[in-house]
């Protein structure tokens, strides 16, 4: 489990990255991650995952000075607890706890993640690179 968590959220993606960047990808592009809070705090019962999501976040900003001279800028978005099809099937308690440990008492929506990619792919995030932008609510979670 270890392995395949890893392979999939950070191998795969430094591979495809890289193989981007070396073959291709256009000066001025935008490279955005798709991070999560438990990168940056943590999730129990989840070190694989915490894991792969934080190395995302450091492979990012490495990336992010490198390719600089070239116009590309590389971020990441870290959403918090996300109101899905997948999470509409947690227990009630799992799904409660989730919207509680935000500020706002709510689950967020993927539209709020859509919209956070969008603003690092569009003019707006230019002049942003090697950022990390938590979507969460304000959680508590790494606050």
């Amino acid at each position: 489990m270890w392995n395949a968590v890893l392979n999939v959220n950070l191998k795969s993606v430094i591979r495809f990255t890289n193989a981007l960047l070396e073959d291709g990808l256009a000066d001025n592009a935008s490279i955005i991650g798709l991070s999560s809070i438990a990168g940056i705090a943590g999730n129990m019962g989840q070190t694989n995952y915490s894991t792969s999501k934080a190395g995302l976040i450091v492979y990012t900003q490495q990336i992010a000075a490198e390719n600089a001279k070239r116009g590309i800028t590389a971020n990441c978005v870290a959403p918090g607890f996300i109101e899905t099809q997948m999470t509409a099937n947690l227990p009630f308690f799992v799904k409660e706890g989730g919207r509680r440990l935000s500020a706002l008492k709510q689950g967020g929506l993927p539209v709020d993640i859509a919209e956070a990619i969008t603003f690092y792919a569009g003019p707006g995030g230019r002049f942003v690179t090697g950022q990390v932008l938590r979507v969460c609510g304000g959680s508590f979670l790494g606050a």
